[in-house]
């Protein structure tokens, strides 16, 4: 059990990642096509002292990465297989939402 630590320590720092909105946006964005901050700032309507945080959260939990160009940076995911992780958490998450079957639901406000 000691040896699946790592990947729970894995699992963890995505799941924080996804924490917030706007870094699932962020995350959202990028598996699009890479970009410049000024250009995710414009999109999601945050300042971009915001979105700095927002992103170094980003390079911290090691999802995306900052690549120089020229005298600008910009910003892509760490690996293209996290694109596919999302779209497919993301399925997965509106099929969970689809499918609730608890029958107390509306009463209890649980699911």
């Amino acid at each position: 059990m000691l040896t699946l630590a790592p990947e729970v320590e894995l699992l963890a720092r995505f799941g924080r990642a996804l924490a917030d909105p706007i870094r699932c946006r962020l995350l959202l964005a990028l598996r699009e096509a890479p970009a410049h901050p000024s250009d995710l700032a414009e999109l999601l309507g945050i300042s971009r002292t915001r979105l700095s945080n927002h992103l170094a959260c980003l390079r911290d939990c090691g999802l995306v990465v900052a690549v120089p160009v020229g005298r600008r940076t910009r910003y892509e995911l760490a690996d293209p297989r996290l694109g596919h992780a999302l779209d497919d958490l993301r399925s997965a998450m509106l099929a969970v939402e689809a499918d609730r079957t608890c029958p107390d639901a509306a009463e209890k406000g649980c699911c």
